[in-house]
């Protein structure tokens, strides 16, 4: 029988616990032989990545025991840590960031970088095979005290324990060179500060000296406006690469000579932000055909008749991993989820429109009580659209009394350049089965819809994004789907900066949940001090340059503008992140005490940027809860109370 029961105070299936539980996800997906290899993810051991690969017989068994971690931290959001060459895996392991190898027949595992002299003072990422008997790679240094203090070089590691060789330094930040077919050159990505790699991007090509270092590189695409995002070799004399000269990420064949021809033109994004060394959007399929992610789904674009065509037998899998996707004995493999499903190891066949699972996500509950997202564009004042995700209240067992409107959660994603899907999200049902609504929003300065609508956020961050998210949440309330009292505003890193300026500059939102966000901006830089190399110019694109821009950091820092905090708030860091120090967190909440504003503040040990541990996903998500009990005046049933300070 279905009970009566106000939103917000329903019982669930879906526990924290299981939340947690269910990260067990996969990345960095390879082929090795006839093998499918990732890397996973567990939260279960202390956020632990490990090596599994699938069997010929459809067994799936671990490659690495504990307590290897495959896993780095160069661009501290890190990159493709593993490969395979014959009978040889070669991996980065996170506890002292070093590159080890391990023979697959004795299990014999070496080191073949030395020790830094500093915890992590040298970092290594993005591993491509090279000349035989070498990996090659990105190699990261520390070389001081302050966070921005970091060298970049391309290097070689043999693999029989030799020193390590440069190859070439080009630009400050690279991607991991590409050895050609006939072993003659190199093609890379580079590209300085202040760009960021989906503003401009260059294409580099250098000759292969007879010492096996690069020669002098020439540039063959990108500009200050045009983003090289991927490049492969199709032979010895032409190369493939997505790039957005047209404002699109499409797939073009470079020549040596710099000739540029794009294969399938189209206004779809066939490319991403490049946040993480090592990803792919796409792979060669033969005769002209190239199996592609397009706007988060998998086609297959064909040379020939120059179109894009999605792939109808994966129609429900609407997001699909760029960390892992590659071609096996004739169908794709990746990580890819769906509406109904959380991230998986697939393939699709797609000479038999078949899909099959290599390795499941965890059960999930019944559908009765999981939300499906519904897709919803809404529109500025000035008629831009914004598209967002809408998931309503879902569970079997109750109902809310005649004429009661749910509470909703405004979740903007991280990046900003960064980008949601309708895909089933435990976290997200963790809330909605307790009669909570969610929306993400796809707020301007979002991938996947051209660079006009990334560049909305140009100089525009904590403007545009404040404002789109408002307009999601207002017209929810207006329309009647939500409660236009009891709206909130929760989200991490870049989202974290998009929920505090917003409760900081609107009266739309009653609360918020802050994680490890950027809440000063004017520290938020180089010289600040207080963030990473990789994005220590990111503002310059996103407020403006400095000095002359000096006032807007100050206007739009939420560290600023606490006095109009518009509601109670809740903080979740952790310790250990590079990307967004505890710093800050630590400034805004102690500028709290006394002011007779709710709020908590709960600091993890041993988390960087974004929770990997069993234990931290737990609390946090009781946390939460209760803090929005607390402050929409509904019961939290199996969950502890938090207490708030004023």
């Amino acid at each position: 029988m279905v009970e009566i029961a106000p939103y917000g105070t329903w019982t669930s299936p879906l526990s924290a616990a299981d939340v947690a539980a269910s990260g067990v996800s996969a990345q960095w997906l390879g082929t090795a032989g006839d093998e499918v290899w990732w890397a996973e993810a567990r939260t279960g051991e202390g956020g632990r990545v490990t090596l599994v690969r699938s069997r010929e017989d459809g067994t799936v068994e671990d490659v690495l025991p504990a307590p290897w971690n495959v896993r780095n931290r160069v661009h501290e959001y890190g990159g493709r840590p593993w490969l395979v060459l014959g009978d040889t895996l070669v991996f980065t392991h996170w506890a002292d960031q070093r590159v080890y190898r391990r023979d697959l027949t004795t299990g014999e595992t070496t080191p073949l970088t030395p020790e830094p002299a500093t915890r992590h003072g040298i970092r290594y990422s993005d591993l491509r095979p090279g000349r035989t008997g070498e990996v090659w790679l990105v190699r990261e240094r520390s070389t001081g005290a302050r966070r921005v203090d970091i060298a970049r070089d391309l290097i070689a590691v043999p693999l029989d324990g030799g020193p390590e060789r440069v190859l070439t330094a080009s630009h400050h930040f690279l991607t991991a060179p590409h050895l050609s077919p006939d072993g003659a050159r190199a093609a890379w990505i580079g590209w300085n500060h202040p760009a960021m790699p989906w503003d401009g991007t260059e294409l580099c090509v250098a000759d292969l000296r007879e010492d096996g270092t690069f020669g002098p590189h020439r540039v063959l695409a990108g500009a200050a406006d045009v983003a090289v995002c991927q490049v492969e070799w199709e032979s010895a004399d032409s190369l493939l690469a997505l790039l957005d000269p047209n404002g699109w990420w499409n797939l073009h064949r470079v020549g040596l000579d710099g000739a540029v021809t794009n294969l399938a033109p189209s206004e779809q994004e066939i490319g991403g932000a490049q946040w993480k060394l090592g990803a792919r959007w796409f792979t060669p399929l033969g005769d002209g055909r190239f199996a592609v992610i397009a706007s988060g789904r998998l086609a297959v674009l064909d040379e020939a008749t120059r179109e894009v065509t999605p792939v109808a037998a994966a129609a429900d899998l609407t997001a699909w991993s760029t960390n892992g996707f590659a071609v096996h004995e004739g169908g794709v493999v990746g990580v890819a989820a769906g509406p109904e499903r959380e991230g998986s190891v697939v393939k699709v066949d797609l000479e038999r429109g078949t899909v099959t699972e290599l390795a499941s996500a965890p059960e999930p509950p019944s559908p009765a009580y999981l939300s499906t997202p519904v897709e919803r564009i809404f529109k500025t004042d000035d008629g831009d659209r914004i598209p967002a995700f809408v998931y309503l209240p879902a569970n079997a067992d109750f109902t809310a009394p005649d004429g009661e409107k749910p509470p909703l959660f405004v979740y903007p994603h991280g990046g900003p350049t960064g980008r949601d899907s309708a895909v089933l999200d435990y976290e997200i049902a963790y809330f909605t089965s307790r009669g909570i609504a969610v929306v993400t929003v796809n707020y301007g300065g979002s991938t996947g819809y051209g660079r006009a609508y990334r560049e909305r956020l140009r100089e525009q961050w904590g403007v545009v994004d404040v404002a789109d998210c408002a307009v999601v949440a207002e017209s929810l309330a207006a329309e009647g789907t939500v409660d236009g009292d009891r709206l909130a505003i929760r989200g991490g890193s870049a989202g974290g900066y998009t929920s505090a300026a917003s409760l900081t500059t609107t009266t739309t939102y009653r609360a918020g949940t802050v994680m490890y966000p950027i809440l000063d901006l004017g520290q938020w830089t180089g010289d600040g001090g207080e963030t990473h190399d990789f994005e220590s110019r990111y503002l310059d694109g996103l407020i403006g340059p400095l000095p002359e821009t000096e006032q807007r950091y100050k206007d739009r820092s939420p560290i600023n503008n606490a006095d109009t905090l518009a509601g109670p708030l809740l903080f979740l860091q952790g310790l250990e992140d590079e990307i967004c120090p505890p710093e800050q967190a630590d400034r805004f909440v102690a500028g709290l005490a006394g002011r007779g504003i709710d709020h908590a503040y709960l600091r993890f040990e041993g988390e960087q940027h974004g929770f990997r541990k069993a234990e931290t996903i737990v609390a946090a998500l009781e946390a939460e809860l209760s803090f929005y009990g607390q402050v929409f005046g509904f019961e939290t049933p199996g969950v502890p109370k938090l207490r708030l300070s004023r």
